[in-house]
């Protein structure tokens, strides 16, 4: 794609953002349009939000669990960037009213914040948890900016990965005291079961999600620096998310977190 489709795109995207609307899926207008191409149109996204005052914090990655990847028929992970807009108290209660969320959904998580800069190639797990200064459970609230979230994995890429809000949760952990792919999540909606999985469900390890992402921003010559936070991916299906909800979770070893929606 030349570069005034990708801002053209970028800015359709970030318009959709701020008037809380959807899009007709990307790919469905621009069928060759690669993984590359839709990196370049979330740059140009970021770039409007960092006009505006937003400024990075840290990166994540998602539809890294089978789970996921089947609920969205998308079958590879995708990857974005956080931004201090996007993170909440733990125990916030957002108003879906001034917010700017379309079609939110829930994910629990476990969020890692990085003591030591990393960059790929060749990151590796056993790299991920030396550079790890604590681990957190985490939820992030995914939102999407293209319709019914119609979406293939150049159109989730090229919406900063359907990135919505986030919380992280108040205990902090040292992660090479855990077997984080053993952790049990247990998630909740309005005090009844909305969810469950082990850490195992992020492509078999969550540090082999981050050594993945490391690794796959590192092609783009973009590293994790010392102090970002970096959210691992899903451990459970997405749950809808409407006013009046309230999401708490544990995961056995790292504590808990929850976040509300004003009715």
């Amino acid at each position: 794609m030349d570069a005034t489709l990708i801002e053209t795109l970028g800015d359709e995207l970030h318009a959709a953002l701020r008037s809380r609307r959807t899009l007709a899926p990307l790919t469905s207008r621009h069928a060759d349009m690669s993984v590359a191409d839709a990196y370049r149109i979330s740059l140009r996204l970021l770039q409007r939000r960092e006009a505006e005052g937003e400024r990075v914090i840290g990166k994540k990655i998602g539809v890294t669990s089978k789970a996921v990847q089947d609920m969205l028929d998308v079958h590879q992970p995708d990857f974005g960037f956080l931004t201090d807009a996007m993170l909440f108290d733990d125990g916030a209660t957002i108003s879906l009213k001034d917010y700017p969320l379309i079609q939110p959904r829930a994910e629990g998580e476990i969020a890692f914040m990085l003591k030591a800069d990393l960059r790929g190639p060749g990151v590796t797990r056993d790299d991920v948890l030396a550079a790890t200064e604590w681990v957190a459970p985490c939820f992030e609230i995914v939102d999407s900016r293209i319709d019914d979230w119609k979406i293939r994995i150049q159109d989730t890429v090229a919406d900063n990965a359907s990135c919505g809000v986030f919380v992280v949760g108040r205990e902090q952990v040292d992660p090479r005291g855990l077997d984080l792919a053993a952790l049990r999540m247990e998630m909740f909606r309005n005090g009844e079961p909305a969810g469950s999985g082990f850490g195992s469900a992020v492509q078999g390890h969550p540090a082999e999600a981050v050594a993945w992402l490391a690794n796959t921003l590192g092609e783009f010559g973009i590293p994790f620096r010392k102090g970002e936070l970096i959210l691992s991916g899903s451990l459970a299906p997405l749950v809808p998310v409407v006013a009046g909800d309230r999401f708490t979770m544990r995961i056995e070893g790292l504590g808990g977190c929850s976040i509300g929606f004003a009715p």
